[in-house]
């Protein structure tokens, strides 16, 4: 799950982490009256949306007054930035963050996410940290480190100096940075993060270490533990056939393509995935309805793929292991009725029970075109969609 940068900062300066003062607000008027309680020179205005590249597609802002601040804001509110992250379609404005400025002497690069390869926490740093850091990945990655951290309840010095050392700090910048790795890994662990981003990262010319900029993402399995964390999900940022499939505990994902899958298993939706471009075509989602599919959950996993105006074609591709392949098929078989499904529609069945399933789908009355396997149901699939 996802969260905006106002929010990461409040989480990080919880566990120690130095962070610029700021408010957000939800309209103009609002935002106008908190900024007069910050004691600064300037102010710097930011679009919250769950996307980066904000500051090349002017969605952020440094602003010498009040006046300057409540015209900017006027102008940034309702807007559609399109960044790097939104897509073409670009992702409205719906709340904003003004926070203090800051005296930027160096800008570093600093993020934390789990290492699912070697089961350790990996640390990124770069002393090129900014707006052009995907450049430096690209151009020249030997300005970027990795150091990989032991799961444990607290980080070492030792691992510290090792994250921070590109950054060339000395004194009590360097003690700073030290504190600061040490308050990201706390959090990082008592929160069940998936990634952590500070990007910059910045010296300011007083020497003091801030996080200017936060971006947190959580492990959506562990949200049951951390109530507090759920409460900050913003469903404005989200696509809306996402939060429809997890009201049913369906795992779907909206994609560019033309036909619509629907599949009982993570890596059979991948392999389903992989074999429709195989054939020349792009799969319009990822949906896997698990172990178990009732008529209720079959029908909405429909609904949900024929609420994109992309889908020209269905693939329903079910190995019954724990699901049985007559109970899967009935469910189609009615939702299928119920919702009048007006596109091609290829089912393959195998597993337990995938005779009797498939003869409920011949006899079914519908206009379902069995398949008898998954190459098999991607030729068809694609053939009658052409």
């Amino acid at each position: 799950m996802n969260i905006h940068e106002h929010q990461a900062k409040q989480i990080l300066k919880k566990y120690g982490a130095v962070v610029p003062e700021g408010f957000f607000a939800l309209n103009v008027e609002e935002l106008a009256v908190k900024a007069k309680s910050l004691k600064t020179e300037k102010f710097v205005l930011k679009a919250q949306i769950h996307a980066g590249g904000r500051g090349k597609a002017g969605g952020v802002k440094i602003l010498n007054t009040l006046e300057e601040l409540s015209t900017a804001a006027k102008e940034l509110l309702g807007k559609t930035l399109v960044t790097h992250q939104t897509g073409p379609e670009g992702r409205e404005v719906k709340r904003l963050y003004v926070e203090e400025s800051s005296n930027i002497e160096k800008e570093f690069y600093l993020s934390c996410l789990v290492d699912r390869a070697s089961s350790k926490i990996a640390f990124i740093s770069s002393d090129q940290g900014g707006m052009d850091i995907e450049e430096v990945a690209s151009k020249t990655p030997e300005k970027i480190i990795t150091t990989k951290v032991e799961i444990s309840d607290e980080i070492s010095d030792t691992a510290c100096e090792d994250i921070i050392k590109i950054f060339n700090l000395t004194d009590d910048a360097k003690k700073q940075a030290i504190s600061l790795i040490k308050s990201i890994y706390k959090m990082f662990i008592g929160t069940d993060a998936n990634m952590v981003e500070v990007n910059p990262l910045i010296l300011t010319k007083e020497k003091k270490i801030i996080c200017l900029d936060a971006k947190v993402n959580f492990d959506s399995n562990a949200l049951f533990r951390h109530p507090e964390i759920l409460e900050l999900r913003d469903l404005n940022e989200e696509e809306p056939t996402e939060i429809e499939a997890s009201k049913h505990d369906l795992a779907y994902i909206k994609l560019d393509g033309s036909i619509g899958c629907m599949v009982n298993g993570a890596g059979l939706a991948m392999a389903t995935m992989d074999i429709i471009k195989l054939y020349g075509k792009e799969p319009a989602n990822f949906l896997d309805v698990g172990g178990g599919a009732s008529k209720e959950k079959v029908s909405a996993a429909l609904k949900i793929i024929l609420s994109d105006k992309n889908v020209k074609g269905i693939l329903i591709n079910i190995f019954g292991g724990i699901m049985r392949c007559d109970v899967l098929a009935q469910g189609v078989v009615d939702a299928a009725k119920e919702i009048n499904i007006s596109v091609p529609l290829v089912v393959r069945l195998a597993g337990t029970n995938f005779k009797e399933g498939k003869k409920i789908l011949d006899n079914s009355g519908l206009k379902l075109i069995s398949a008898e396997d998954l190459d098999d149901a991607a030729k068809k699939i694609v053939g009658a969609i052409k």
